[in-house]
């Protein structure tokens, strides 16, 4: 059996490798012209720590992961004004959380790949043939590939499900928020933020700092916008939106690079993740958005639960309904949880900066830990 992959991202590489190893030829397309070298920092646990733990690639995550020791939220003037501890909440999952950047997290999944798969940086899908009987995608390279499967992994901005579930317009939630992401090198922001994830204590908009290895920095921004159209100068607009904010974030901002990581925030919504021969997983078709978490774990527990499927289906339009039949629900599980953080994830007055405040206090006691924490790891789900 022969699949392509549209995407190269967490999601991509986790399908790639579990339908290889289950036996496909696997050709993967990817539009950037190589791995990318940036992204988030990521808590890694529930369902997709699980699936790594099957895989046997924990072992190598643990020791590409960072150890954080809690979020601090700091005013201005850098003063500390609350804190969440990391270990509070990784008591509640056993311990199974680790933090991890997106690149290093895909770089093990690109490592463990079998040699039946087939990486094309530098490629990208022209169009589709959805056939009862098989799939014909025209590349960007001039190639035609057939195959028995077309899995659309290729993110919130998913071209595959444009082609073949219609335009993104319909698919799209916009939940309010721009968001970004860059890494730069500060010693001496580096030092300043320590083990931790610093956050400024901030309303409609929030940058956060952690420290990385060699003394480099990754920072994370979001801030509120009614509009989801992005701006063309992106570097020159978290400029002019977190002007004013103080701390570190003026030396942070000037140091943001022309290419950096800006999109919105946003959930994707479909009635079915398959149509003949095409199959959607990750953010294509299941974006929970940075509000809910889990979307990383929720990638890669989501490519093993198709593959195990195929695997056992009599046919692959019986192995992707099953699929969708078992993941969807979970998949909108962690998407209500996100809309329902979205107003005490990002203050909009005073008085909800002051209740976050207070929330953060009483985070300590364990009732209040607990049920953080419970809504935040949702559902216990069992991974083959």
């Amino acid at each position: 059996m022969k699949a392509i992959v549209v995407g190269a991202g967490i999601a991509g590489l986790a399908t790639a490798g579990d339908l290889a190893r289950a036996g496909w030829d696997i050709t993967v397309l990817e539009r950037s012209d190589g791995p990318r070298t940036s992204g988030y920092m990521m808590d890694f646990f529930g369902p997709g720590y699980d699936a790594a733990e099957n895989m046997g690639i924990l072992p190598a995550l643990l020791a590409c992961a960072y150890p954080i020791e809690e979020a601090t939220y700091l005013d201005s003037a850098g003063r500390v004004t609350g804190k969440l501890s990391f270990k509070r909440f990784a008591d509640l999952v056993d311990g199974r959380l680790l933090s991890i950047m997106r690149p290093d997290l895909e770089a093990v999944l690109r490592q463990i790949l079998p040699p039946s798969v087939r990486l094309a940086y530098g490629t990208a899908l022209q169009g589709v043939e959805n056939g009862p009987d098989g799939v014909r995608v025209a590349a960007s390279d001039g190639s035609v590939v057939e195959a028995d499967l077309l899995v659309g992994a290729d993110g919130i901005h998913s071209a595959v499900r444009e082609a073949v579930f219609g335009p993104e317009v319909r698919f799209i939630r916009y939940l309010g928020f721009h968001t970004a992401a860059y890494m730069f090198s500060d010693p001496g922001i580096a030092e300043q933020v320590g083990g931790r994830f610093a956050l400024t204590d901030t309303k409609n908009r929030q940058l956060g700092l952690y420290g990385l290895r060699d003394n480099r920095v990754a920072a994370f921004l979001v801030h509120r916008d009614p509009s989801p159209i992005l701006p063309v100068d992106r570097r020159a607009a978290l400029q002019w939106e977190f002007a004013g904010a103080g701390w570190l974030a003026p030396r942070a901002l000037a140091r943001a690079p022309e290419d950096l990581y800006y999109d919105v925030v946003a959930q994707v919504h479909l009635d079915r993740w398959h149509s003949g021969r095409v199959v959607l997983v990750g953010d294509a078709c299941q974006a929970v958005s940075l509000l809910a978490g889990q979307g990383a774990s929720l990638a890669v527990a989501g490519a093993r639960v198709l593959a195990t499927h195929l695997a056992e289906a009599s046919s692959i339009p019986e192995g992707c309904e099953a699929y969708q039949r078992e993941w969807m629900p979970v998949v909108r599980d962690r998407q209500e949880t996100g809309r329902r953080a979205a107003r005490w994830f990002l203050p909009s007055s005073n008085a909800e900066l002051v209740l976050r405040r207070v929330m953060l206090a009483l985070s300590g006691l364990p009732v209040v830990n607990r049920a953080i924490g419970n809504s935040l790891a949702g559902k216990a789900v069992p991974i083959r």
